[in-house]
């Protein structure tokens, strides 16, 4: 039977992608996707090179934003892609190498985000609770390893879920109810026993999710404290607003991955999952950079500089 098993795993060679049913719509599905995905690059590029090029925003927070649109802009590129050119064929396959790829990367630059969203709280709190001491503390000295320990966090998670993920035995059973390579598709199609596999995905999630959340959480009760401590309102709003861009991008990306990996069932409801995938894999990196510009007068400044260097 094992050797059975073994033989039907390594003539796998590529997976089928069922992804959305195909329906009248397919024009509007490939047209949304397009629209949402050209303004992923537009956007996550813009906020890139603006930081870059801009001297008034190389400071710590916009070096961790410009890492983030990074990683939005590289996550979203390696499942956008793919799947539109999957709405082009009848038969919607990726090979077995492929799908590893593709899923080793989603979990490298998803899993990263995490950690860098966390070091973004940090970093908010050091210039609010301690402006004083915020030169010092978030030096690039600090800032550059706080970025490196993110993308090495984010990389021993990806490893250890792509080895138990492409462990499994899949006895033939190709046909992915999914877009893209994603841990509860592959699970939910393995034929060997895939308790540990969802214990690892319910740990590793958990922890994960966790042990930022916990960060953000802890930073932004200083800040909440020191906010209050300030005496005229415009002072608190004035403070305060330098928050809630981060605010927004951390309820919209934690809240997602709770709901997909982090919670009973989230295996058995593959339809589900869809949705709520499409949401963290391309909405909110299509989101990020509207929300960190438009509520910045900073980074709106900088753009505008930037277009009138062009048409000049």
């Amino acid at each position: 039977m094992k050797s059975e098993l073994s033989k039907n795993y390594s003539e796998l060679t590529e997976f089928v992608l069922l992804g959305f049913r195909r329906s009248p719509e397919i024009q509007i599905q490939l047209f949304a996707l397009l629209f949402i995905y050209i303004v992923i690059v537009v956007g996550n590029i813009s906020m890139i090179v603006a930081i870059k090029i801009d001297l008034r925003l190389h400071t710590p927070m916009y070096f961790f934003l410009r890492n983030l649109s990074y990683l939005d802009l590289c996550y979203s590129t390696v499942i956008a892609p793919k799947t539109l050119a999957d709405f082009l064929f009848k038969e919607k396959k990726i090979s077995y190498n492929g799908c590893v790829t593709q899923f080793f990367f989603f979990a490298l630059f998803a899993g990263t985000e995490c950690f860098l969203l966390a070091v973004m709280a940090y970093d908010r709190f050091s210039a609010i609770c301690s402006p004083f001491l915020y030169t010092v503390r978030m030096s690039p000295q600090t800032c550059v390893p706080l970025v490196i320990g993110s993308y090495i966090s984010g990389c021993i998670n990806s490893m250890i879920q792509t080895g138990f993920t492409f462990s499994l035995c899949f006895c033939g059973e190709n046909r992915l109810g999914h877009f893209f390579c994603d841990v509860p598709a592959l699970i939910k199609i393995s034929c060997s026993d895939t308790f540990v596999n969802e214990i690892v995905l319910f740990v590793l999630s958990a922890l994960i999710i966790v042990t930022t959340t916990t960060v953000i959480l802890v930073s932004y009760a200083y800040i909440l404290s020191t906010v209050l401590k300030i005496p005229s309102t415009q002072g608190k709003s004035k403070t305060f607003s330098t928050c809630s861009s981060h605010i927004t991008a951390v309820s919209l990306f934690y809240g997602t991955l709770f709901f997909m990996y982090a919670q009973a069932g989230a295996i058995s409801s593959p339809e589900k999952n869809k949705i709520i995938t499409v949401f963290y894999t391309l909405i909110i990196p299509m989101l990020n950079p509207l929300i960190y510009s438009l509520r910045n007068r900073e980074v709106k400044n900088a753009l505008k500089r930037i277009l009138l260097r062009i048409s000049f």
